[in-house]
């Protein structure tokens, strides 16, 4: 924690590799972080993505500070659980809060933390994929905030909106963690390429394929149509 500057709020590595006194409590950061981006409505800072292919990268390290694993692919798979777990959790509370806050969210004033219009946009992107969007959103930043909330504020089905949660927390969690792990020790064996080398390009890249979708529905929503006739 020594020499802390605000900017390492958006570093995924802060997160890894946090330590209180010495003792390495990155797995249990790297959890919160998760459930926060649904459950606190955090989303639209948190590095979400990012972390979760970093953390494939260094998962021996966030595990071996908990148990040991001599099994590299149980060491994924684990993370991979726990993550997904945390993932599953943050939605049931973005749900339950949107269904018990509904009214309030839309009323709210915008601040630092809380931008209406990006609950406005999630309703939209609701609307229009139904239960998919809960799959959708998962791989999206603010959208992955907003979506459980939606659901909520809609009164989605229960049971519906859960089998979306589960399945869509496993397939977000395993998919950007393996993808770190396995592809970390590839590039590394066949072409020697160290991946932790270039943390910061691996970063900013996942940020800009992320942050596409985002960008594109904002800019559409806000290029009003015309219907204006020229005078004859």
């Amino acid at each position: 924690m020594e020499n802390f500057e605000w900017k390492n709020l958006l570093d995924p590595l802060f997160y890894i590799h946090f330590d209180i006194n010495g003792l390495k409590v990155g797995l249990f950061i790297v959890l919160f972080i998760v459930f926060a981006e649904t459950g606190l409505f955090a989303g639209f800072f948190l590095p979400g993505d990012s972390l979760l292919f970093l953390a494939g990268i260094y998962n021996r390290e966030l595990i071996e500070n908990v148990v040991f694993i001599e099994s590299a692919f149980l060491n994924v798979t684990l993370l991979s659980t726990l993550v997904a777990v945390a993932g599953i959790l943050g939605n049931i509370v973005g749900y339950w809060f949107g269904a018990k806050s509904g009214y309030y969210l839309y009323s709210k004033e915008d601040s630092f933390w809380w931008k209406k219009k990006y609950l406005v946009q999630s309703k939209d992107f609701f609307e229009k994929h139904g239960g998919r969007a809960i799959i959708f959103a998962r791989f999206v930043p603010i959208f992955r905030t907003f979506a459980p909330i939606v659901a909520g504020i809609v009164n989605m089905d229960r049971k519906k909106f859960m089998f979306y949660n589960i399945l869509s927390s496993f397939v977000w969690s395993f998919s950007l963690i393996f993808a770190g792990h396995y592809l970390y020790g590839f590039l590394l064996e066949n072409y020697q390429i160290d991946l932790k080398e270039h943390i910061e390009v691996i970063v900013i890249g996942l940020v800009a394929v992320t942050m596409i979708p985002v960008i594109y529905k904002f800019g559409k929503k806000s290029v009003a149509p015309t219907n204006e006739t020229d005078p004859e």
